[in-house]
């Protein structure tokens, strides 16, 4: 077995984009509340966004040197998804990895690790979503996997499935998944929009979320 797999089936660029007008909460609900990484996992700054197929990256504790090759293999537009078995008292990436990997055209990092050199990376623009900061430093010393299907943030992440990351959180959507998730999330802002009318109108969303047989049925008394 290959540590590193080069060669992955992204989606059509097309369909990744068609989901850049969409939010990761909205997503999440129209792929039936699939997908939701642990909310440990944040931007390091706000407004910072994520949109991309999944390059994996199972990393060593306290070393990185597979994200280094990660950043080697990477294609424009992949988003880097790393493990670090739960050791999260290092900043496995810093500044010089953000300015190569932004060079190299790829999309962003999301790491369940720290990363450090924090206000150097938010001026370059480089999105980063991590578990958190950390000044100290890592080895290069251990070899891990790159595209491997990884667990990451209590998500199962597959090499080209689709990244979706905002304010409010990542979603991982299943490449297979892409195109009715896409068709169900239209649905669901449609849906929306009309809610969001009759709720400006004044209707409570007691009654447009037919709310009265819930309470009915658990009992509840009112005075």
């Amino acid at each position: 077995m290959a540590h590193v797999y080069t060669k992955i089936d992204r989606p059509e660029r097309s369909l990744i984009e068609a989901f850049a007008e969409f939010s990761s909460a909205t997503v999440y609900e129209a792929s039936g509340r699939k997908g939701s990484v642990n909310p440990a996992i944040k931007p390091i700054a706000k407004g910072l966004r994520l949109l991309g197929p999944a390059v994996t990256v199972s990393c060593k504790p306290n070393d990185n040197l597979m994200l280094h090759k990660a950043i080697q293999i990477a294609k424009p537009g992949d988003v880097i998804i790393a493990d670090t078995q739960g050791f999260y008292d290092a900043g496995y990436w810093g500044d010089l990895m953000a300015g190569s990997a932004k060079a190299r055209g790829i999309a962003g990092l999301a790491i369940d690790g720290g990363v450090r050199d924090s206000e150097e990376i938010i001026k370059m623009g480089f999105p980063i979503f991590s578990r958190g900061l950390c000044i100290r430093g890592t080895n290069k010393a251990v070899l891990g996997k790159v595209n491997h299907p990884l667990v990451f943030g209590d998500v199962l992440v597959n090499p080209g499935d689709l990244v979706l990351g905002d304010d409010d959180g990542i979603v991982i959507v299943a490449k297979e998944d892409m195109l009715s998730v896409l068709e169900a999330t239209k649905k669901r802002v449609a849906k929306e929009i009309d809610k969001a009318a009759q709720l400006a109108e004044g209707i409570p969303g007691v009654i447009i979320n037919k709310l009265d047989a819930v309470f009915e049925r658990l009992g509840l008394i009112e005075e």
